[in-house]
């Protein structure tokens, strides 16, 4: 394998267990903090709660890029 391939693919498999420890560590969080109010809410207003839950997902996706970028940016920074 080239020396390219293995630097993109050991640089991929990194980012995917950092992103991987990140989801779970929200998916703790959302759950210790809102899981009582989001299962309250379920049962109340259904609306509503798709419209947090979308609200939710999205912003994982964009917080948790964000940080894994910054992460990886600032890594990337000290190895060169």
């Amino acid at each position: 394998m080239k020396a390219g391939a293995k630097k993109t693919v050991r640089s991929f498999a990194i980012e995917l267990v950092v992103y991987g420890i990140l989801v779970a560590a929200y998916f703790f969080l959302v759950l210790h903090f809102l899981g009582d109010w989001l299962a309250q809410l379920d049962h109340d207003r259904i609306k509503t709660y798709a419209v947090v839950s979308i609200a939710l997902i999205i912003g994982q996706a964009v917080v948790l890029e964000s940080v894994t970028t910054l992460i990886f940016k600032l890594l990337r920074g000290r190895s060169e």
